[in-house]
């Protein structure tokens, strides 16, 4: 899949609470078997902290159809 360099998004950092922009490789997505264990995770260029925030059937739909890098954490049905 290509990556639009122009793909940007929004995010919250919980340590410095920074409100930043990032591009889709920014930023990795980790598919869990059920809603609370899918998270999106990025490093906060403000303060170099590691972030990871939940992500809802929407946000999953948005990174993946951008190019974000995906990794499913179960496999099989």
């Amino acid at each position: 899949m290509r990556v639009s360099a122009t793909t940007r998004f929004k995010a919250f950092c919980t340590e410095c609470r920074s409100k930043v922009e990032l591009g889709a490789e920014a930023l990795r997505l980790a598919v869990g078997r059920t809603r609370e264990r899918t998270f999106y995770s990025f490093t906060c260029p403000e303060c170099g902290a590691a972030v990871r925030r939940p992500a809802g059937e929407r946000i999953v739909a948005a990174l993946t159809g951008a190019g974000v890098s995906t990794m499913r954490l179960h496999l099989g049905p």
